[in-house]
């Protein structure tokens, strides 16, 4: 199947969409822009793409479609793929060819879609993808440090489809083929629209009195950081396919009506979707290719969905807490076809998603009631009725380690250790480290203190030391040395400097210094994020300490890599405030060296002289001799 249509002369003719998206052309199921072209020309209709246009002959290089334009901001939203935590312009851009920065603008579902009205003004605009979803509502925007109206608003677009896309498209497609006009569709699921009440049809008009939640207006969370957090909660609450409910939210004289979420992908679906004929590869107009495709290119994706919920995981509000799953002979189809590429190595990089090794529901209550609105599947603490199991999961590993031609199957995307150490049978946990683990396994205990891993919803620390332990173990037992590499985030809502200087000390007792820290990111829509603004945990709405100071930030980050010669003067200055002088010092429990010693420049820790070596599971500074 060749790539879709990029230029006039290869659509021969009007199209019934176009798909304009912030990311180059890269026909491959990781990127939303091909699975939704992929979706609707199995659907019967004309469809191309107009990747990362610059100018308005870009936009206008199909002229008008019949039926609608297609916004997406691209795989990640764009302000986050432009810019750092620090707000630094990043330099590269692996989503464009060649690794080139500069190809897409800031705010981009925004900036296309104001271009295609101005120059399509009577053409209905669908926006949809990630930046979109998350900006549904009134939002916390990080980088102008101010609440934002709904895209719907500012980008002036007809309709959004939040979430994954794929079934209200089918239902849009349904509708476009029995007749009914685009801009008419109002009442699909998982879709939001802008409207005036004067506009609406009067059965919507009795739904508003009768039916719909509203949360409060953009004009209040604006100016009042309570109401934020309440909207939020109310948000997060209606985001269920079973329980969730048309939620309104008013903006001037203007509403913002979010019909109710979509019905999840069934395992026959799914499979359906990764069945399309995909051309896997970018297009070949990019002669400098695009990078993001090494990652993915040999990677398969088994699931969607996450029940783990980590507060400042966008996924949560974007895919849903229901993860769906592929068949396993969906799975295998795919991975006969990536031994068939020339490419091909023999080794798989990646089979998961959000997170590997769930596959199904958390429970069996799921199908019939939903997800629970106020308790969480599993973080921090897990749910009594959570169903631990890996059977289905391993079973697919082994079927792949099987298949000729394969030499090895990673699990890169992320396994989550408690629900590891929650399974009673260790079979799954075996096999992962003696058959799946590339020489390093990296997983997410994210900080070691109690008060800040519950806001995160993440599990006790406590699990993730037994869980250290059991890799240790089984490393050792069947003879070989691979590393677990920890990420930890810094400056979470919740983590004060002394919450840092424990996360440091423990750090420092394990002879690690990581090499990768992640400042905390707020982006929008999520519960972390939510907290950073309003200095309230929506749950309860009680106060949560914040760093915000560019100082604390960087003294916090800088904490967590004690040991780098180049944090010396910010972890001094942390430890001086703190009151823990008893860190500086050439002691085995010093952190850094004093500034008169010698050694102060190199700022080498101490490490206790009596252990015999650095322990090898942890990549880090060595021991001094």
């Amino acid at each position: 199947m060749p790539f879709l249509p990029v230029t006039a002369q290869e659509a021969g003719g009007s199209l019934d969409f176009i798909i304009v998206s912030a990311d180059a052309y890269v026909d491959h199921p990781s990127f939303g822009h091909a699975i939704v072209s992929r979706i609707i020309e199995a659907e019967g209709f004309s469809v191309g793409i107009i990747p990362q246009p610059q100018t308005d002959e870009d936009y206008k290089r199909f002229g008008a479609p019949n039926v609608a334009f297609l916004v997406s901001g691209g795989v990640v939203d764009s302000m986050v793929n432009n810019y750092t935590v620090a707000k630094i312009r990043r330099t590269t851009d692996v989503y464009s060819e060649g690794g080139e920065y500069g190809k897409r603008p800031d705010r981009a579902v925004t900036v296309y879609t104001k271009a295609l009205k101005r120059l399509f003004p009577s053409v209905p605009v669908a926006i949809g993808g990630i930046e979109a979803s998350l900006r549904r509502f009134a939002h916390y925007d990080y980088w102008s440090d101010s609440v934002m109206p709904s895209i719907l608003l500012s980008s002036g677009a007809d309709l959004l489809m939040y979430g994954m896309g794929e079934r209200p498209l089918w239902d849009l497609l349904a509708l476009v083929k029995k007749g009914v006009p685009f801009k008419n569709i109002k009442d699909v699921r998982g879709t939001a629209y802008l409207t005036k009440f004067s506009d609406l049809s009067d059965k919507n008009k009795e739904a508003f009195k009768t039916k719909a939640k509203f949360c409060p207006s953009y004009e209040e969370v604006a100016s009042d950081k309570v109401k934020y957090a309440k909207a939020f909660k109310m948000q997060s609450e209606e985001s269920d396919y079973v329980t969730g409910e048309t939620l309104i939210q008013k903006h001037g004289d203007l509403y913002v009506v979010q019909n109710p979420p979509q019905k999840p992908l069934s395992t026959e679906e799914m499979d359906r979707i990764y069945d399309l004929p995909f051309m896997r590869a970018y297009h070949p107009m990019y002669k400098k290719g695009v990078p993001a495709i090494k990652e993915v290119k040999f990677s398969i994706a088994s699931v969607r969905g996450c029940f783990g919920e980590c507060s400042y995981c966008a996924l949560t509000y974007h895919q849903g807490r229901r993860v769906q799953n592929r068949s396993k002979e969906s799975i295998l189809r795919e991975a006969k076809l990536l031994t068939a590429d020339p490419e091909f190595k023999g080794y798989i990089h990646d089979v998961g998603g959000p997170t590997a090794d769930f596959y199904g529901d958390a429970c069996d209550k799921q199908q019939k009631c939903g997800v629970c609105k106020n308790k969480h599947c599993i973080g921090y603490e897990p749910c009594k009725n959570l169903k631990v199991h890996h059977e289905e999961y391993l079973d697919i590993l082994r079927s792949l380690r099987a298949l000729p031609k394969v030499k090895k199957v990673f699990v890169r995307s992320g396994v989550r250790f408690d629900f590891i150490m929650y399974d009673q049978d260790k079979t799954f946990f075996r096999e992962l480290v003696e058959h799946h683990v590339s020489g390093q396994l990296k997983v997410a205990p994210e900080h070691c203190s109690e008060k800040v891993l519950s806001y995160m919803n993440k599990p006790s620390f406590g699990v993730y030391q037994r869980f250290k332990k059991e890799y240790e173990a089984i490393n050792k037992s069947i003879g070989k040395e691979q590393y677990l590499v920890p990420y930890f985030i810094s400056s979470h809502p919740g983590s004060t400097v002394n919450d840092a200087i424990d996360l440091a000390v423990y750090l420092h007792s394990i002879h690690s210094v990581p090499e990768q820290v992640q400042d905390f990111y707020p982006t929008p829509s999520t519960k972390s994020t939510c907290m950073y603004y309003t200095g309230l945990n929506p749950d309860d709405l009680k106060p949560v300490y914040v760093p915000k100071s560019r100082e604390e930030k960087r003294e916090q980050r800088a904490l967590l890599q004690y040991g780098k010669p180049e944090n010396y003067d910010l972890v001094h200055a942390a430890l001086v405030k703190a009151g823990r002088t008893d860190l500086i010092g050439n002691g085995p429990a010093a952190l850094i060296r004093p500034r008169s010693s010698a050694l102060a420049r190199s700022n080498r820790p101490a490490f206790d002289k009596k252990k015999k070596s650095v322990n090898k599971l942890y990549p880090g500074v060595k021991k001094r001799k």
